[in-house]
């Protein structure tokens, strides 16, 4: 019951030192470090150890986009709440999300396709919006990466980790494997979530902080 008594800032510490002692020898590099164990943090799964996998120089890059004021996109609200925004506003990036928005909704519905596509569409439009944060929807992120071999997106980083059974697995193996040349970070498998995807930002925000 020792916990009861704990500050918020100590028990995200001890976690801290828990899963580095637990996680063992890793292979990751320090930044790259600092990602991983703040999605074991919020999952409390080790496999992302494992799993993660990341292109190269995307720390250095996603940290580059946010402290150029990038606008953050989301395919959930979930995500869009994971997401510490008291980091991001020094910064001046803004997060969003559009599934929810009565327009989007309606042109989903006309189009025949899901909300998530749409969203996608939606935030493209701003030319700010070039980190794009997928945890749930595998339609927004193959949308996506539509949108990018046609030649109509060029996001700075794409966070790809939907989790679910129906392409889920699938849309993160094309963002790993397609020769898009697009910064990202993303898993094997299916698991994933908004609240794993939010927390990548979260780490990546405490590293544009220089924390």
């Amino acid at each position: 019951m020792e916990s009861l008594t704990m500050k918020p800032e100590e028990i995200e510490t001890e976690s801290f030192r828990i899963i580095d002692s637990e996680a063992g020898e890793h292979g990751w590099g320090e930044p790259e470090w600092q990602i991983v164990r703040r999605a074991i943090h919020t999952s409390a799964d080790f496999e992302y150890a494992q799993s993660m996998i990341m292109s190269d120089n995307v720390v250095e890059k996603a940290v580059d986009a946010i402290r150029s004021g990038a606008g953050i996109v989301t395919d959930t609200t979930m995500a869009l709440a994971g997401i510490s925004k008291s980091r991001l506003v020094s910064f001046h990036c803004e997060a969003t999300c559009h599934v929810a928005d009565s327009d989007v909704g309606a042109l989903a519905k006309r189009e025949g396709v899901t909300r998530s596509v749409t969203a996608m569409r939606k935030a493209l439009r701003n030319p700010n919006n070039r980190i794009f944060v997928i945890g749930n929807a595998p339609t927004a992120l193959f949308e996506l990466l539509r949108l990018i071999e046609a030649g109509n997106a060029s996001p700075a980083l794409i966070i790809g980790l939907p989790v679910g059974f129906v392409g889920a697995e699938e849309s993160k193996n094309a963002l790993a494997t397609l020769d898009h040349g697009i910064p990202f970070i993303t898993n094997i498998g299916r698991k994933g979530g908004s609240n794993v995807a939010a927390s990548v930002v979260n780490a990546l925000a405490i590293l544009a902080e220089g924390k």
